[in-house]
């Protein structure tokens, strides 16, 4: 659960925790690291996090400073809360912005901690790219090789690739969703747009080599078309379980090059066909 200017623009963030109007009825709501922690033993999900601030990008040193203190002694509070729990594993967050000695600070002190996993944070907040991969290969190194290392809020395939890439085991992120709720699907040969006219006679699945439920039953590029053209909620549902699956398929084959010894070699031919066709910014399958 994130205390942040990004997900809650009108949040008051203290060191006490987050208070917020309510979408429902405008009620006060407050978000203390103990809540947190008891809403999610409540919920029984197997990995359960720490409360902290996520900083949004860009931002100046002291604003980053004042979220990495907040953050670790937010963590603090969460495992006292958590303590004597079997049933479920409390990760920490590292947190500092794309300040390097906040960052390498941060995550001393959340591997001092020894809990089950780590998972850096502040990343993937409108910093591109370039950036996120930098402040990535800065924090791998520093987090254990016998705990999963979690990349939070991460991302497009390109980004997933260049962390496992660095050591990272864990993703999460909206974007397979998101993006197929605006028509935009993902294949090995970049993005495809499903509102573009030019699918409108197209009879091909979304992609001929995806066995997902919705290229395997037979869904052509035309219907989806039609479907979000008509504004169907079936357009998003179809779309997402194929954008669902092609991650699926691409960790999974990334996996099986780890094993295999041949991670460099699949990752670079991925991206030469994904990027080529990724350039137009909708790719074609024939």
């Amino acid at each position: 659960m994130l205390a942040s200017t990004i997900s809650l623009p009108k949040a008051e963030i203290s060191d006490r925790g987050v208070r917020f109007a309510s979408e429902v009825d405008g009620a006060t709501l407050e978000i203390t690291p103990e809540r947190s922690i008891q809403i999610q033993h409540a919920l029984g999900a197997d990995i359960i996090m720490a409360f902290d601030e996520c900083t949004p990008y860009p931002a100046d040193e002291r604003v980053a400073r004042t979220g990495v203190r907040r953050t670790l002694a937010w963590l603090e509070r969460c495992a006292k809360t958590h303590a004597g729990r079997r049933d479920q594993a409390l990760f920490g967050i590292v947190q500092g912005s794309t300040y390097r000695p906040l960052r390498e600070s941060c995550a001393q002190a959340v591997v001092a901690m020894d809990l089950p996993g780590v998972a850096i944070g502040g990343v993937s907040v409108g910093e591109g790219h370039e950036l996120l991969v930098q402040v990535t290969g800065w924090m791998a190194p520093l987090l254990p090789e016998d705990k999963p290392r979690y990349l939070m809020g991460v991302g497009l395939p390109e980004d997933v690739l260049a962390a496992i890439g660095l050591g990272i085991d864990m993703f999460d992120c909206v974007i397979p969703t998101r993006y197929a709720r605006s028509a935009t699907v993902f294949t090995g040969r970049g993005r495809v747009r499903l509102t573009n006219r030019r699918y409108r006679r197209d009879g091909y699945p979304i992609d001929p080599t995806c066995d997902c439920a919705t290229c395997a039953a037979g869904f052509t590029r035309a219907y989806l078309h039609h479907l979000f053209a008509a504004n169907e909620i079936l357009s998003a549902i179809l779309a997402s379980v194929h954008n669902v699956r092609f991650y699926q398929r691409l960790v999974g084959e990334a996996r099986r090059a780890i094993l295999e010894g041949g991670f460099a070699e699949f990752r670079e031919a991925f991206l030469a066909d994904y990027r080529t066709s990724a350039g137009s910014g909708d790719a074609t399958h024939r």
